[in-house]
């Protein structure tokens, strides 16, 4: 893939002040990004269909395809071994700082990192690992448990590390929020 220069970089002083108050509260932590990992608009060198996102698991890369030949690259965080999303859904949901619950398979596999939260946590909570806004994956009308979503944990990016979500950088997160649509088609391999 050929990259072009343009790059997407936001403000962090702009992303606390659009985080709800208990994000705001949380304990802040610097992470540097490598320049490469910025949400680039990259040249793909096959045609591919604009509208739809590909998730490439092994290389932690999430592409909005723009064009025939055309994308906007995002590095993510993705599943640990045995615990990815695989194979084609659609977006039927989209919230900003969504309040999340572990499932009952996660509480009974690590009660002891889940069990704390079982009764649920609230948009903004700097425990909720699903950041600044989600994009819920479908297959039909069954919600897949699976989430494209933001992260109060940039430092996992490029590694397996989650239940099996595919995590953003918050401020990554929230530029593709604002792209895509919901109905938009996700292949994830």
């Amino acid at each position: 893939m050929t990259v072009t220069r343009r790059h997407f970089l936001a403000s962090a002083a702009a992303a606390v002040f659009a985080a709800p108050a208990a994000a705001q509260t949380a304990e802040q932590r610097v992470v540097q990004i490598p320049y490469e990992w910025l949400p680039t608009d990259v040249e793909l060198a096959a045609a591919t269909q604009p509208g739809v996102i590909h998730v490439d698991l092994a290389n932690t890369w999430l592409y909005w395809i723009t064009g025939p030949q055309a994308a906007r690259r995002y590095k993510i965080a993705v599943g640990a071994a045995g615990r990815n999303f695989r194979g084609q859904a659609t977006i039927r949901r989209k919230a900003e700082w969504p309040s999340w619950t572990p499932t009952a398979s996660m509480i009974r596999a690590e009660p002891h990192i889940y069990a704390q939260s079982a009764g649920g946590l609230p948009g903004g909570h700097p425990r909720n690992p699903l950041g600044a806004r989600a994009l819920y994956l479908y297959q039909g009308n069954r919600d897949t448990l699976y989430r494209i979503h933001g992260t109060p944990q940039p430092w996992t990016m490029g590694r397996s590390f989650s239940s099996g979500c595919i995590r953003m950088i918050n401020e990554h997160m929230i530029d593709l929020y604002d792209r895509v649509p919901i109905g938009t088609r996700v292949v994830v391999g």
